[in-house]
Order: structure tokens, then C-alpha cells, then sequence
């Protein structure tokens, strides 16, 4: 009789176990319900740079700046036909201060760059889906009241993929004569999300 308690009490323990579990499964996917849980959650940080032109004669100077994450930052261009690691160039062309793409150099990459006129950076939500509006290989000028959108070259991503990443700048001091820009920008971590803002 003894025997025969214990095993019930087993089952009914058992039934109480599978019920719990089945119960906490249950409410972690109605919690989990419209989450991706393989989303970067990310917040918007603008920060300031301050780039000098390739004309410059000054050698060891911020030229050039690279928007992927993990190496986000200013990069010295040495010659205007380096290589390396870096989506976009500062340079002096026709009396005003241009961005360049590493194509506009000869420089291999898939970076490009495009211009946004009347527009704040703000207000910019999203990159242009049309990959013709960006420039691959051409000068982009730099105008005050414009945002710039960057596609980075191809980097590596998460699990193996390939990224293309984005970002946004705007102008906010234009030297021509000084031959330097300052610009504040944002970039998205996410990858080949043309979105620029994080998501609620």
C-alpha cells in the first residue's frame, strides 16, 4: 500500500513538473511574440569629426574616415592612392571641398557615398534603396543644409556574413580655404540594414 502511495505521489509530481514547464514555455514565447531575438538593440550616438583635406601639404592628418563597426574612426591617408581601411576621403577639387569614395581614387572597395540636399540629419531615417544614387567613383561636394549617406565596403559580420553597413553625416563647419570639415555623424551597427535610426 505503502508502494502504491509513493508511485502515485511520482506521477502526480510528475504531471505538476510537466505542467510547470509546459507553463513556463508557454509565457516565455507569448513574451518572445513579435521580438527577434537576434536583433541588435542599439541607440543613436551622434558624434563630431573633424577631417583635413588630401590637398593639405601636411603630411599625418585625418583625411579619411571608416564607418564599420569595430573600426569606426578617423583614418590617415598617406597618398591619395593608399589603400586601407577607410569609406570615405576629404580632398580640395575646383576650389571647394569634395568627399570622396575610395573609387574616385582607384582604390578597390564598395563603398559609396550620396548627397541629400534640404535636408537635416534628423530627418533622415532611412539610406536610399537606389544603389544609382550613390556615387562609386565620383567627387561629392560638400554643401551646408545636405546629408551625406555612406555605404561602407564590405565587411565581416556576425555567424560569417558579409555586411554592408550605413551612416549619416551633416556638415557643420566648411573651411575651404582652411582646407577642413567638420561634420557629425551617426552609423547603424546593424548589418545590411539600411535603416539609420534604431527601432522602437
Amino acid at each position: 500500500m505503502l508502494k502504491q502511495h509513493r508511485f502515485l505521489h511520482s506521477i502526480q509530481f510528475v504531471r505538476v513538473s510537466a505542467g510547470t514547464i509546459l507553463g513556463i514555455l508557454v509565457l516565455l514565447v507569448v513574451n518572445a511574440c513579435g521580438d527577434d531575438p537576434f536583433e541588435i538593440q542599439w541607440e543613436l550616438q551622434a558624434d563630431t569629426v573633424l577631417l583635413y583635406s588630401l590637398a593639405r601639404p601636411e603630411m599625418n592628418m585625418d583625411s579619411g574616415f571608416n564607418f564599420r563597426p569595430g573600426t569606426l574612426g578617423p583614418v590617415r591617408i598617406e597618398a591619395a592612392t593608399a589603400t586601407g581601411t577607410w569609406d570615405l576621403a576629404l580632398d580640395t577639387r575646383g576650389g571647394e571641398l569634395v568627399f570622396l569614395p575610395p573609387g574616385a581614387l582607384g582604390v578597390s572597395s564598395r563603398a559609396r557615398v550620396t548627397a541629400i540636399p534640404n535636408k537635416r540629419r534628423e530627418e533622415v531615417i532611412e539610406a536610399p534603396a537606389d544603389t544609382t544614387v550613390y556615387s562609386v567613383d565620383q567627387p561629392v561636394p560638400v554643401r551646408s543644409g545636405t546629408v551625406y549617406v555612406v555605404r561602407t565596403d564590405r565587411a565581416p559580420g556576425a555567424f560569417g556574413s558579409r555586411c554592408f553597413y550605413y551612416a549619416r553625416l551633416e556638415p557643420t563647419l566648411i573651411d575651404v580655404e582652411g582646407g577642413n570639415l567638420t561634420f557629425v555623424y551617426d552609423a547603424s551597427p546593424v548589418c545590411n540594414s539600411r535603416r539609420l535610426i534604431p527601432r522602437d
